[in-house]
């Protein structure tokens, strides 16, 4: 039987990703443009913690949201409601968003005079994880309903966020959740992870995670 030629091309594929992704963080620093990954899983209350977010800064910074999706505007829509200025991303079929895809995004949004932008990744936690889309800051929403072995089910998503907001913590008494369990395994895979435990629906939470952006936001602006 004749030998075929076998290209390990994935690992070429994610280098030059994280060169374009090197170089779009090093420009947002420059225009001084702070740019949030927001990740999860669907239904985890990604766009609900969003408008609530974009109710707690409005007033303090200029908002730019782009939502990532396989097809629909609702998402986009609901955030420009909340007093952002939005634009939808069709991914065209693919779960994830790379740098190049992000740098377009944030061309169409034209992000002069804004300081922070939201990029709402497409809701999964395994593609988004993979890939350095050139954020300033990477978070991740992970719902009370979800359970709290996650962590053992998608390691790499849990090491590569700075910030893990765990939402709906008002309905932790119906779920057999285990605050501790979870955090222990997050800080196994992530020791320097923030954990904000949240309810967009009662607002419980928030207050630390608008903190903790204005925090970010500030320093990514003032850092050379």
């Amino acid at each position: 039987m004749d030998k075929f030629r076998i290209l390990e091309i994935k690992e070429s594929v994610f280098a030059n990703n994280d060169k374009r992704a090197e170089l779009l963080r090093s420009e947002l620093k420059r225009d001084r443009v702070f740019l949030l990954n927001l990740m999860s899983s669907p239904g985890s209350g990604k766009t609900t913690t969003l408008k609530r977010t974009i109710e707690a800064l409005k007033g303090e910074m200029s908002i730019g949201v782009m939502e990532a999706d396989i097809d629909s505007d609702v998402d986009a829509r609901a955030v420009e409601q909340a007093g952002a200025k939005a634009i939808q991303l069709h991914t065209g079929g693919m779960c994830h968003l790379d740098a190049e895809m992000t740098r377009q995004g944030l061309d169409g949004l034209e992000t002069s005079g804004l300081d922070l932008v939201v990029l709402e990744n497409v809701g999964n936690l395994i593609c988004p994880a993979e890939f350095d889309t050139g954020a300033s800051r990477n978070a991740m929403i992970l719902s009370v309903p979800e359970g709290d072995d996650k962590p053992l089910k998608y390691p790499l998503m849990f090491s590569k966020v700075d910030v893990l907001l765990v939402n709906k913590i008002d309905t932790v008494s119906l779920f057999d959740f285990d605050f501790g369990k979870l955090e222990e395994r997050v800080r196994r895979l992530n020791p320097k992870v923030k954990i904000i435990p949240i309810s967009a629906k009662t607002g419980e939470g928030l207050g630390e995670w608008a903190d903790w952006l204005r925090a970010e936001v500030k320093s990514w602006k003032e850092t050379k």
